[in-house]
């Protein structure tokens, strides 16, 4: 807030010339404008204290001094109002090693030290101003006072010309000359929120003015707050556009087929970048280890972005998974970051659901309760079989993607994209989310026995793991009895399931494009026995790569890619199909198993609206 001074005040000193005081000047004969010291000397005046802190409160990129908005309510926050900053958590210089300890690599980001680290760091950081006051007497000072719990998360900086240092509330002050003159900060967080019973990721930022004494006697003290929040960190959905693909590389045959044609499918889809290749892994499942993610706060014309990347919370036998160093190691860079949060007691019997297969999110949506502008995710769990808790809880502290878990503990990798997937359509809630459809999959081969195909293969040329023809007649799936059984079995599941996110996010059946699929049963859980074509990645509004089915051919077309191009035609996708039976298949996984994407930010910034 910013006192108003008085417009135009006639003084008159005895015996002396006329002076008065206009806007922040002051005018008498013989002295300099602007040097209330002099001025004060020889008269008494009225000076109203300038006690202003701006952020970005209109949330237009910029701190603007003369624009009203931009201090109205801003010691409150909500979705149409409030400044926005950054955790400052990526390496705009690259300086962070790719070799060390598991914690080692976490710690090292820009925020790690007390530095502006160049230029690209400096435009990850929010701005503060303190409006000056031109005629503050000498005697004045000022405080920034950082009210917990946020500042054990946050630090300021201060401008002095071109240089930025890192600024102290607690034992800096303001002095008479700054408030004359007038101070620029910037804020960081030096972290994300992890658990808003600890930081809810709010901070209140109080100018503290000591008036100090005038001619007349003292001044009026006073304080400004402006409430500020970190940007939530937001997990990505299949509707916005992917612009790069990531995949663990491996010279062996499996690994060039499957790669080649997942390159294909982003070139159909327009994806800008080439594959992303991790060749120094031994872990091919690339959309277990990592997941994308993103930040952002206002910029003129648009919003600033720092990628996030989180390594799994896989902690097998009290190592973390491997392969998700890479966050690390070869992801992280200027305005890209890593980052891990688990917990190192959650039971070993559970760790599969910490692979990020079992995390998606559903995309934007009302339920007819709430609006949620940024989705919600989703993931496999109960009460009695669940994800590392402290992962689940840092989702739902960001307060815009709660997590909705569903039952996957009838699944034996019991990972969620088994069963359902999303893709972008023109329906009135502007997505259809794909669902494992095994009573149309199974009816579908049924039919075919019935007229007269029982003896068509499926599965021709292909071998199970570790040896053994898998090819298979229809007649012999048909009348398998394990098989009747397990797909039974799936049947309810699949529903149960369905009823879960019916009841969480008022999905219809008009939002569900089901996905012609079969399951059987291994170890005593369900796993896909013809290759889940829900499990694969909405590359664009029009593409989507999908695992070869290897169906029976009849009339020299696969009964399955058939019926699932029919499923997509309807909602204006085209299948990309990709070769994956011997990396993945038959290794309990599919093509979104396989690979990984980043997606581009949504132009709609998350501020735009909040559940």
């Amino acid at each position: 807030m910013r006192l108003a001074i008085l417009p135009m005040v006639v003084l008159f000193a005895a015996g002396s010339s006329v002076a008065w005081a206009q806007g922040d000047l002051i005018f008498a004969d013989g002295f300099e404008a602007g040097n209330p010291d002099a001025w004060s000397a020889v008269v008494g005046y009225v000076i109203d204290p300038v006690i202003d802190l701006r952020a970005d409160v209109n949330r237009n990129g910029t701190v603007d001094l003369t624009d009203p908005s931009e201090d109205l309510d801003e010691d409150t926050w909500d979705a149409s109002h409030g400044a926005i900053f950054l955790a400052n958590v990526d390496d705009d210089e690259s300086a962070c090693p790719d070799t060390g300890t598991d914690p080692e690599l976490a710690a090292c980001h820009d925020a790690a030290d007390d530095l502006v680290n160049g230029t690209a760091d400096l435009d990850d950081l929010a701005r503060l101003r303190v409006a000056a006051w031109a005629n503050a007497p000498q005697d004045a000072s000022a405080q920034l006072v950082v009210a917990g719990p946020g500042n054990g998360f946050v630090r300021l900086f201060r401008r002095s010309g071109a240089v930025w240092s890192v600024f102290d509330p607690v034992v800096q002050t303001l002095t008479h000359t700054d408030l004359r003159e007038g101070v620029e900060l910037a804020i960081e967080a030096t972290d994300i929120v992890r658990d808003s019973a600890v930081w809810d990721g709010f901070v209140d930022i109080t100018l503290d003015v000591e008036a100090g004494t005038g001619p007349s006697g003292p001044l009026a003290d006073g304080t400004d707050t402006v409430r500020l929040r970190v940007a939530p960190v937001l997990f990505r959905h299949h509707l916005d556009p992917v612009e790069t693909v990531y995949v663990s590389a491996f010279s062996y045959a499996s690994s060039v087929a499957f790669r080649t044609d997942l390159a294909t499918a982003a070139m159909l889809a327009g994806v800008p970048n080439p594959l992303w290749e991790f060749w120094s892994l031994s872990d091919q499942w690339t959309q277990d280890f990592l997941e994308t993610a993103y930040m952002s706060m206002p910029s003129v014309g648009g919003q600033h972005t720092i990628h996030i990347n989180f390594r799994s919370a896989n902690f097998t036998g009290g190592v973390l998974r491997s392969a998700g160093r890479v966050v690390f190691t070869e992801l992280r860079g200027p305005d890209v970051a890593g980052a891990v949060q688990y917990d190192p007691d959650h039971s070993n019997s559970m760790d599969t659901l910490n692979s990020f297969g079992n995390l998606e999110t559903i995309p934007p949506f009302d339920d007819g309760r709430a609006v949620w502008p940024v989705g919600r995710v989703v993931r496999g769990g109960m009460l009695s079989f669940y994800p590392d808790e402290s992962f689940d809880r840092m989702i739902d502290s960001q307060g815009y993607q709660p997590v909705i878990h569903v039952d996957t503990s009838w699944l034996l990798v019991a990972h969620i994209d088994e069963t359902i997937s999303f893709v972008k359509t023109s329906s009135p809630r502007g997505w259809s989310m794909l669902v494992a459809d095994t009573l149309g999959g199974w009816n579908a081969l049924v039919d075919a026995y019935n007229s007269g195909y029982g003896s068509v293969p499926m599965f021709v040329g292909k071998t199970h793991y570790g040896g053994g023809s898998a090819e298979i007649q229809i007649g012999q799936v048909v009348t398998d009895l394990d098989l009747v059984a397990a797909n039974t079995w799936a049947i309810a599941e699949v529903d149960g399931q369905i009823a879960q996110l019916t009841g969480a996010v008022g999905i219809q059946s008009s939002d569900m494009l089901e996905v012609p699929s079969i399951f059987e049963e291994t170890s005593g859980y369900l796993v896909a026995y013809v290759p889940g074509m829900v499990n694969g990645v909405a590359m664009s509004d029009a593409v989507f790569a999908a695992p070869d089915p290897h169906g029976p051919e009849i009339g020299g077309v696969d009964l399955f890619k058939d019926l699932f191009a029919g499923k997509l035609a309807v909602v204006g996708y085209t299948p990309a199909w990709v070769e994956n039976w011997d990396l993945y298949h038959r290794l309990l996984g599919e093509v979104h198993c396989g690979s990984n994407v980043t997606r581009a930010v949504p132009v709609q910034p998350w501020w735009g609206g909040a559940p």
